[in-house]
């Protein structure tokens, strides 16, 4: 028995796929995406594509890493290590800088890339997509909408229905 991932359509210009994609975001269906050779902002906007978070966890990330940065220096030169050089205080911010600084940097750039990964569900070896045989030309010359099956208003005859209008070819796509 296959479960059914969705219904997968292919059309052959940006403009048909941009219809397509607003009259389904207009029905209602919201676990939609679409796979096109070259990015398209009003696509990105009709798909639901407007804010990111990775902003967020990479402020996140640096904030750590700014704590991390100053609590490990002011640990290593008043609690663990007070040695006194040239009559300087212990707890002197300025010698700090560097290396808070530095950890910021290096948490946040961690955080973007964990944060990135973890937003885009990757690593995927595998994706149902990867079954039709045709699906390999979106990085070329076709563009692609999928409607999942998870969809609340998904039901196969209709979804073909309406993505039969303006597509070429439409195909249910199982796991």
């Amino acid at each position: 028995m296959n479960r059914v991932y969705g219904v997968l359509a292919e059309f052959d210009s940006i403009s048909s796929l941009i219809e397509a994609a607003k009259e389904a975001r207009d029905i209602g269906f919201r676990k939609m995406d679409a796979y096109t050779p070259f990015p398209n902002e009003e696509l990105a906007h009709i798909l639901g594509y407007h804010k990111s978070r990775l902003p967020l966890i990479t402020l996140i990330a640096g904030l750590i890493g700014t704590v991390t940065g100053a609590g490990l220096c002011y640990w290593v030169h008043v609690i663990a290590y007070p040695l006194n050089f040239g009559g300087k205080p212990l707890n002197s911010w300025p010698a700090f800088v560097p290396i808070t600084f530095e950890t910021t940097i290096l948490f946040a750039g961690i955080g973007v890339v964990l944060g990135f990964f973890a937003i885009c569900g990757l690593p995927q070896p595998y994706h149902p997509l990867f079954n039709d045989p045709r699906f390999g030309l979106a990085s070329n010359d076709r563009f692609f909408l999928c409607i999942e099956a998870d969809d609340p208003y998904y039901n196969e005859d209709k979804v073909k229905q309406l993505l039969g209008k303006k597509a070429v070819r439409v195909t249910t796509v199982d796991f």
